[in-house]
């Protein structure tokens, strides 16, 4: 690498190959950050207080499936020395991976290696085409098409003609979806792969004991689904090939029909492809293709029923963010009904985590910038692998969670009282508008009788909050990478610019703050070198300069717009570990203006102290507000247990402190009054057995709390609010725009207009945060100011239009969203 690169022999210690490997690195850090005199960090209090047992302990070991949902699978597949495994470069092949040894194993080890692989021809799908065609679905599905067609029946019987016409359409549709599995072209790709992936990546790193639980799973002749987050197109291979390099045969991977082109669909279908529309459930009149459907839903039962693995990308696209996008549960909801109507006894979930250094797209600038998605296509295909053949893109890490019995999930949620959903509108209006609560939002939901997939409405709610929880479970998964931590760095720590010296001893204290959190890192080694080499592999993004003293580097974040939204992607995978606490951070800023501004309007000065639970409370509402931007919970967990661990947490740091006055003497402020009715589910914060527990008894509720005063501790109390300032920047800038909304206008018309407005905000350098001006960051306002209800739709010849609510059509109402906005924020 060129500039302080790694050297080849730093490679290994950039991602060491288990933990006892990693130890030596981690020693010399300890005494490297003892000599260095530096400037406190932003986390200079972890060091002070957690730095000795942070730099013992071992890396976590992520992956565990929900002891909640799942506790039986949880004990499944793991045993004590599956953690000390370690971790392995599927990469790094020579010799000692085959059964031979000597001059020429050594040279040839690449394809001894594949050689040896098990896959063979009976291991995959046999006789597909005509046992999906026999499917009582699939026949029911053609005779009723077959009596839709015009002409077809005269009476109650489908003309036999019109019968066979749609046999032949449901033949060519499924020819075009199924894969076609080829053993020998597997071991060719894995033999590629390992070429040009030692030639773009400097390591691909696994868990080993991961693996291991796979493989015990993969024995137990029980169909698994794979369930990755999307992050780019080498996904698809890359699972394939880890799994091909530890003897487990090859998924059958669902993929959109956008990569149904001449030559490479060949190639995607042999390697276990099998191609679904975008939009599986209309046709262009608007009406359901019931054929298709059933086409699908019996194609899959017969994968699972033959035993074959799937891996289904539940975002349906690749994250244009950094953060996963909302999951669509279209797939995993057919895998549901399929074990529930057919005599498969079970089915092994397995979310996937993957993280890359840098994605081989490079970034998605021009789709946030506006421009449309170009279409794929052979020479496209061609010209990438061109491109990454002359660039390096650092390290992967794919983490392999624990696998889960979908079965015994359902059982564990029939168990469980659901409550109804409630929408963002119903949750958040009363407050943002300053009105009272609606009495029927307060009245306990009646439950269907049945909890069974029967009941449409509770199976909707359980595949739903089942995607969300494989999602949020892969997401957490998912280490850490250098690239990551510097991003966040420039952007939200030295945004203005920051001396090597300096940056390298914060990237030092993030890192072991990440792991604190139990969430792993795809890197180890030197931070100076794992530092130089993430400003590397960032590039253009960031800018060097002379300090012109002690030959120091000045290194910044680039203001223009690409450089801004590029590094916010990579930042945005540091995301979801400081999600939490960022968001009570937010919350206490909010507050403390709150008690400002009511203290403005009395004869005593405002209060400074908090109490915990308004602040959980308020916490809550926020994160229902960002529900579109990060998931801040499992749908199995409250959020009063996650608000409570990041309150928690931040009294353990001594971010926020006890009051010692007597709290009797506080009295609530105007805006705590007790609301007529309990909270409904949705914002219970503890449910009966937590109130029942002394640890959240009165004692706690009536805690009040401080910000501390100390310099370091306000510095990370304002690193966790500016995380949140570009979010809370673009929906500040969505509920001024709103105010230009005179008369309906279409939603596409619309989601342009405001981007642009948002743009041309971030180019002027009026707006603070630049990556505000992101659209995923638009098209996500759009979404929530809809479900709260401060836009309606309106459908007119096939038109999607907008305008402005009833409730939010006088000034002072969107006045007052602005200003709930603005009051989480430092803008």
């Amino acid at each position: 690498m060129d500039g302080g690169g790694l050297s080849s022999g730093q490679q290994d210690g950039l991602l060491s190959a288990n933990n006892v490997e990693s130890s030596g690195a981690h020693a010399k850090h300890l005494n490297d950050e003892t000599e260095r005199s530096c400037s406190p960090s932003v986390l200079s209090y972890v060091r002070s207080s957690w730095k000795e047992g942070l730099l013992s302990r071992k890396r976590p070991f992520v992956g565990r499936c929900c002891h909640s949902c799942t506790p039986q699978s949880q004990e499944r597949y793991f045993n004590p020395s599956i953690p000390s495994l370690g971790l392995r470069n599927v990469i790094y092949i020579n010799e000692t991976h085959t059964r031979h040894r000597g001059w020429l194993a050594r040279r040839i080890s690449y394809m001894l290696f594949v050689l040896e692989r098990d896959v063979q021809k009976d291991m995959f799908a046999r006789n597909m085409v005509e046992n999906v065609l026999k499917n009582s679905r699939v026949e029911s599905a053609i005779v009723e098409v077959a009596l839709g067609c015009e002409g077809a029946a005269r009476g109650e019987e489908a003309d036999q003609k019109a019968v066979q016409k749609v046999q032949r359409k449901a033949r060519n549709l499924l020819q075009e979806m199924v894969a076609n599995i080829s053993p020998g072209l597997i071991r060719l790709t894995g033999w590629v792969l390992l070429k040009l992936f030692n030639g773009f990546f400097w390591s691909i790193q696994i868990h080993k004991g991961q693996l291991e639980m796979v493989k015990r799973a993969a024995e137990n002749n029980v169909p698994l689904v794979f369930l990755p987050v999307h992050k780019s197109h080498i996904d698809y291979l890359l699972i394939t090939f880890i799994l091909f390099c530890h003897n487990i045969k090859a998924p059958h991977i669902a993929a959109g029909n956008n990569l149904n082109i001449p030559i490479f669909s060949t190639l995607i279908r042999k390697l276990g492809g099998f191609f679904i529309r975008r939009r599986m459930d209309e046709t262009p009149d608007g009406k359901k293709d019931v054929l298709y459907r059933s086409l699908l839903h019996a194609y899959t039962e017969e994968l699972l029923r033959q035993q074959q693995f799937l891996e289904v990308y539940l975002e349906g696209t690749r994250s244009r963010s950094g953060k996963p996008s909302p999951a669509r549960a279209g797939m995993l909801s057919i895998v549901v009904d399929t074990l529930c109507t057919s005599n498969i006894p079970d089915v092994l979930i397995v979310p996937v985590g993957i993280s890359y250094d840098r994605i081989i797209e490079g970034n998605y600038n021009s789709e946030q910038l506006g421009k449309p998605k170009k279409n794929e296509s052979l020479w496209g295909v061609a010209c990438g692998v061109f491109r990454m053949l002359r660039k390096n893109y650092g390290c992967v890490r794919v983490d392999f969670t624990q696998p889960f019995s979908l079965k015994e999930y359902l059982g564990t949620q029939r168990c469980r009282h659901l409550p109804a959903p409630l929408t963002l509108e119903q949750i958040l209006l009363p407050t943002i508008i300053d009105a009272q609560p609606d009495e029927a939002l307060f009245r306990d939901e009646e439950q269907p009788v049945s909890r069974d997939l029967q009941d449409e409405a509770w199976r909707r709610q359980v595949i739903a909050n089942l995607a969300r929880h494989v999602l949020y479970t892969a997401n957490k998964s998912s280490a850490i990478m250098s690239t990551h931590i510097v991003a966040c760095l420039l952007l939200y720590r030295h945004r203005q610019g920051v001396c090597l010296s300096k940056l390298v001893e914060d990237f030092f204290s993030m890192k072991e703050e990440v792991l604190s959190r139990d969430v792993d890192l795809g890197f180890s080694g030197s931070s100076e070198d794992v530092v130089m080499h993430a400003l590397h592999l960032l590039g253009n993004c960031v800018a060097l300069r002379s300090s012109g003293r002690h030959s120091d580097v000045i290194i910044s974040a680039r203001d223009s717009v690409h450089a801004l939204f590029e590094l916010n992607f990579y930042s945005n995978g540091l995301f979801h570990v400081f999600i939490s606490d960022a968001i009570i951070a937010c919350s206490v800023l909010a507050m403390l203006r709150e008690q400002e501004a009511e203290a403005s309007g009395s004869d005593h000065g405002g209060s400074t102290l908090l109490s915990q639970e308004r602040l959980i409370r308020k916490a809550a509402g926020l994160s229902h507000f960002l529900s579109n931007e990060v998931a801040v919970a499992q749908p199995c967990q409250t959020p009063y247990q996650v608000f409570q661990e990041a309150v928690t947490r931040l009294m353990q740091y001594g971010v926020l402190l006890v009051a010692e006055e007597d709290q009797e003497e506080l009295s609530p402020s105007p805006t705590e009054e007790a609301w007529p009715k309990p909270f409904p589910p949705t914002l219970s914060w503890r449910n009966e057995e937590e109130d029942e527990d002394s640890d959240f008894g009165e004692e706690q509720r009536d805690r009040y709390l401080k910000v501390s005063s100390s310099p370091e501790q306000q510095e990370f109390f304002l690193f966790l609010q500016q995380l949140l300032s570009p979010v809370l920047e673009a929906y500040s800038g969505a509920a001024i725009f709103i105010h230009s909304l005179s008369q309906p206008v279409p939603e596409h018309d619309y989601t342009h207009q405001l981007f642009k407005y948002l743009l041309a905000r971030a180019e002027r350098g009026i707006a603070v945060y630049g990556e505000s001006a992101t659209h995923y960051l638009v098209k996500n306002t759009v979404k929530t100011f809809k479900e709260l209800g401060v836009l309606k739709e309106r459908q007119e010849n096939r038109v999607l239009y907008l305008e402005l609510s009833s409730t939010f059509l006088p000034q002072a109402s969107r006045n007052k969203l602005l200003h709930y906005i603005q009051a989480f924020s430092l803008l």
